[in-house]
């Protein structure tokens, strides 16, 4: 068994350590790219010939009918990464290799950001921090507890359902939307299934873990940011572009809630940007995903998986060409 990993030297150590190339070994050879910067067509068929299976990340281009055809015995290929869109092709499909990706491994590190704001944001920690660094001694008046709360969580995929398996921990109401979670799933999460404007109009947190599509675009708008109850909490760990952000800056100018934001559309915001001015807001530049030791989440992820495959088990991250249209 030849097991080849596609992506550039410098993203290969970024995300696989040696302890998870050692167990690799143990599978089969493992044959390396050992080039920096992002792989090109051709370089790409040259790491990946003769594999049976293929290992690929951020910086990987489309597995093209001239990639694969220099690995004519290819099963698996395993993204570590999130979407598996960028390296996807028809062919791939037409030659029924399997794909997965590591959209769970991602989306744990994405929910305990949330879970972060969510205890923070409640406590009132953020304004309390500024006012005693400021020479104050805050009163706690605004402090809440993670307790007899409502929580509302818009989108229940990875890193949704993983924020809702999290809260189970508190004693807290969860409300759950998303189109495609029954009631009886969300019964089983711990949650309650409920439409959009019932749980704006109802939830002390709201947590998006939507994915940027164009059905969600600007999910988040005038009227519907006007429903969220006062001293709310919204968080955004998702994308920028569910939110229309000039909307949400006149609802946070009044003072009304907070929000906690580490994802904008674009990104970075411009230097001038209200989300930069505003009181009640709290900026952090995309780091609720994998980062730094929270890449090594994506490479076990992945080891799971090719020795699964190899055990002839059920992949965790499996993907199908027919759920393309629903991801990210």
């Amino acid at each position: 068994m030849k097991i080849a990993l596609l992506q550039s030297k410098e993203q290969r150590e970024k995300v696989f350590k040696p302890q998870h190339l050692d167990r690799l070994r143990k599978l089969g050879e493992v044959v390396v790219n050992e080039v920096a910067g992002d792989p090109s067509e051709a370089q790409l068929a040259e790491v990946i010939r003769g594999a049976d299976i293929a290992i690929t990340s951020w910086g990987c281009g489309p597995l093209t009918a001239r990639v694969l055809d220099a690995a004519p015995n290819l099963k698996l290929v395993l993204h570590a990464a999130g979407t598996v869109k960028p390296i996807v092709t028809p062919e791939l499909w037409e030659r029924g290799i399997r794909v997965t990706n590591a959209t769970a491994a991602l989306g744990k590190g994405v929910a305990e950001t949330a879970l972060g704001f969510t205890i923070v944001s409640l406590k009132d920690m953020w304004r309390l921090v500024r006012e005693t660094r400021d020479g104050g001694w805050g009163d706690g008046a605004n402090v809440r507890e993670v307790y007899d709360v409502t929580i509302g969580v818009v989108g229940a995929g990875k890193a949704g359902s993983h924020y809702v398996k999290l809260l189970r921990q508190f004693d807290v109401n969860i409300l759950v939307y998303d189109p495609f979670v029954s009631e009886e799933q969300a019964q089983r999460m711990g949650a309650r299934k409920a439409e959009l404007e019932e749980l704006l109009a109802q939830s002390d947190v709201i947590s998006i873990h939507l994915p940027s599509l164009p059905e969600t675009y600007r999910m988040f708008n005038r009227e519907r940011l006007a429903l969220m109850k006062d001293d709310c909490v919204i968080i955004n760990t998702a994308r920028g572009s569910v939110i229309d952000e000039e909307a949400l800056a006149e609802e946070l100018r009044k003072g009304r809630f907070f929000a906690c934001l580490d994802v904008t559309d674009p990104e970075p915001p411009r230097a001038d940007h209200p989300f930069r001015d505003l009181p009640n807001v709290v900026l952090t530049p995309h780091i609720a995903g994998a980062v730094n030791n929270g890449l090594q989440r994506l490479a076990q992820a992945v080891v799971l998986d090719v020795e699964a495959f190899m055990d002839g088990e059920e992949l965790a991250g499996e993907v199908r060409a027919d759920q393309l249209h629903l991801l990210a």
